[in-house]
């Protein structure tokens, strides 16, 4: 199948009307055609890619492999502190030149043919180019310095790194928006360490685990723990920013701060849920706390366009990026990580409280299971549609309302002008 042929999308239609989706296609989460052409227009695209943060590569010669949807790639920390991301694909035929997930090494080989390259990924030798005993050797029309694995552009927000294919997008800060920035900024506001990873993989399209964040709605009928424990319900005073054409969106909360009126009337529509006097934890210890910031706020859930998440939930911090395998499956990388100046008490808690999020996490491991009853919901079908107008049918920048579908809007906003879909 040549590339015009997996471009085409036949006579496909985005369903609705307006300036803002309000309604989705199933067809967008199972047909390949789809997901080639995000290849291209998302990943590839006008956009910035989350890779990686600095404290993972902290000195010269560190070096982590990761993929941008099906794009590998190598973040490398290299001369004179600079960081590097090129595609970790050699030059000659096409293997990997990267095996490891992370390590320290001061140049890099292809283990096929051993072709060497330096930290920036400039190809630097190539076995038995002049051949062996004068015989043989790459032919007179082989010009080792036009090539190398492409570079991608790089750059870092707070020790935050991300990679772009494109050199015509905006700058990371502008991209990111002011209270995207904002929040990034409070946030990575001196140095960190890292507490561990783990990963999530699920039978289902990436564009419905990052639909799940942009959603608070979900969040409190979905996450029994949540409500039950007064980490999060729609009733709390909080913020949803959506900025950048949609692209990225901060959905923030305040502690003990909670309409009381508004909360009998959660229990009493969504009883599943509000299961508060009802279940009790043996071990308070998991929801004790420390308020970090004089701003009142703890809970904070940033996205960044098109595969990031960042995640404050009380005292617990974790990074995410989604790498898609294909249609219908993805998987989630989560990065958990404190400061560097934490005492025991406090780093004690952060450890503690990982236990809500991650694949089993007290308050995430139903999104695992959403996503897959979602992608087995749409079975394939062509006719599947889905319906979005919680809070209006448009994308405000600013909402009080903590059910309010405009970020999930805001996202697909976002997707079918970069997709050419509308």
């Amino acid at each position: 199948m040549n590339r015009i042929e997996t471009f085409d999308l036949g006579d496909f239609e985005w369903p609705g009307e307006g300036e803002t989706v309000t309604e989705v296609p199933g067809r967008v989460f199972y047909d390949p055609a789809i997901y080639q052409r995000e290849q291209d227009k998302i990943f590839r695209g006008e956009v910035w890619n989350f890779v990686g943060l600095e404290v993972e590569i902290p000195n010269k010669g560190d070096y982590k492999t990761v993929h941008i949807a099906d794009t590998p790639v190598v973040l490398v920390r290299g001369e004179n502190d600079q960081i590097h991301c090129w595609v970790n694909r050699c030059s000659h035929r096409n293997a990997n030149i990267v095996l490891d997930n992370y390590g320290n090494s001061d140049s890099f080989y292809c283990v096929y043919h051993q072709w060497g390259y330096d930290l920036d990924g400039t190809l630097k030798s190539v076995t038995f180019k002049r051949g062996l005993g004068g015989i043989g050797g790459m032919s007179d029309c082989f010009d080792q310095s036009k090539l190398r694995p492409r570079a991608l552009r790089v750059e870092s927000f707070h020790g935050v790194i991300f990679a772009s294919f494109s050199e015509s997008v905006e700058t990371l800060e502008d991209y990111l928006g002011p209270t995207v920035a904002k929040f990034m900024k409070r946030i990575f506001n001196r140095p960190i360490k890292l507490l561990g990873r783990q990963r999530q993989f699920m039978k289902g399209n990436w564009k419905l685990y990052a639909e799940n964040p942009r959603d608070g709605y979900h969040a409190s009928l979905l996450h029994v723990f949540f409500a039950t424990f007064g980490l999060f319900r729609a009733s709390q005073e909080g913020r949803i920013h959506v900025e950048n054409g949609g692209k990225q969106t901060c959905f923030y909360t305040f502690a003990g701060k909670e309409d009381e009126k508004a909360k009998q009337q959660g229990m009493k529509e969504a009883p599943h849920t509000y299961q508060e006097g009802i279940y009790t934890l043996e071990d308070n210890s998991l929801l004790a706390g420390k308020m970090e910031w004089d701003d009142g706020i703890n809970l904070v859930i940033i996205d960044v366009f098109p595969i990031m998440m960042l995640q404050q939930i009380a005292n617990v911090l974790n990074i995410r990026q989604i790498q898609p395998h294909g249609p219908d499956e993805v998987t989630v990388h989560y990065t958990f990580f404190g400061y560097e100046d934490d005492d025991e008490e406090l780093e004690a808690m952060r450890l503690k409280q990982i236990n809500l999020i991650g694949p089993a996490g007290l308050v995430s491991m139903e999104d695992g299971m959403a996503i897959e009853i979602a992608q087995k919901g749409i079975a394939e079908d062509s006719s599947a549609t889905a319906v979005i107008k919680m809070g209006g049918t448009g994308v405000d920048e600013e909402s009080n309302f903590l059910g309010d579908e405009g970020p999930v809007r805001g996202f697909w906003n976002a997707y079918t002008e970069m997709m050419e879909l509308r």
